[in-house]
């Protein structure tokens, strides 16, 4: 028997090693090809540079003109992570602690639809909402429609999670006097920690990589995100692979950094709003 658990695992590291070896090879790929020069990522794809040029990236900083873009990116992502983390945090509450009534059942089921369908179905009819209101070509009218597509998935996780938290502290607040805006901002929400952390950081990766709401409804140069900046380097018939590469490097890796911070808060917030109910 030991000989057998022994080879079992000796087999399962072997086909974890390989996996590992699988998706790391592209992302070596990518870093190794920002530092070569087009020659010789052509001549020596897989290799070692022979010596690290830098020039590369100083280069895609200039040509994407990246302060400019990554504040876009960050605005937009920012306030769309806040508009979802307090529209869903809301609505889950009342979701959950309404939960007995049919009509908040029906609600709930009618927010859930909205993950069954991509928005890219209705982009005709975004379209002609967001020129009514006077938001095209702007930050604010992105933000509003990551809003929108990401509150789903958001409440979905947040109505779940508010079951862990006991309704007695709920009923002793309202006790000394509290309304139920003032219960849910000072009792409830201080508990929400990780499963706002959660939503935080997989609507994060969401809407920092939306590439279809900017190039819908964002006209100029000025208002660009990231992604627009480096779809710039494909072409209809070539692609500028050894500039490309250093601006994917440069547009991932702020997600990269705040990704490494966040992590250790979203084991927690997804077990936990996946198991309550």
């Amino acid at each position: 028997m030991k000989k057998k658990t022994l080879c079992s695992n000796i087999l399962k590291h072997i086909v974890l090693i390989i996996l590992a070896l699988i998706v790391l090879t592209p992302i070596y790929y990518l870093i190794v090809t920002t530092f070569k020069s087009g020659t010789e990522a052509a001549l020596n794809p897989m290799g070692l540079p022979e010596s690290f040029d830098f020039s590369g990236y100083v280069q895609a900083f200039k040509d994407m003109q990246y302060p400019r873009a990554f504040k876009n990116t960050f605005l937009i992502t920012a306030g769309a992570v806040i508009g979802i983390i307090i529209t869903s945090s809301m609505c889950g509450y009342v979701l959950n602690r309404k939960g007995k009534y049919r009509i908040t059942q029906f609600v709930f089921l009618l927010i859930l639809s909205g993950m069954m369908f991509p928005y890219q179905m209705s982009i005709m009819g975004l379209y002609k909402l967001v020129r009514g209101l006077g938001l095209m070509n702007t930050l604010t009218g992105v933000i509003l429609i990551d809003i929108a597509i990401n509150i789903p998935f958001a409440t979905f996780l947040m109505k779940n999670f508010i079951s862990t938290v006991p309704i007695e502290l709920e009923e002793a607040a309202k006790i000394d006097g509290a309304g139920v805006f003032r219960t849910f901002t000072t009792v409830t929400f201080p508990l929400l920690k990780p499963v706002v952390a959660t939503v935080a950081i997989l609507n994060t990766l969401n809407v920092w990589n939306d590439f279809m709401g900017p190039l819908y409804f964002l006209q100029t140069r000025e208002k660009d995100v990231i992604l627009q900046e480096v779809y710039r380097n494909i072409g209809q018939f070539s692609t500028d692979w050894t500039s490309l590469f250093p601006m994917m490097v440069l547009g991932v890796l702020p997600l990269l950094v705040f990704y490494l911070f966040m992590q250790r808060y979203i084991i927690s917030g997804v077990m936990a709003g996946s198991v309550k109910g």
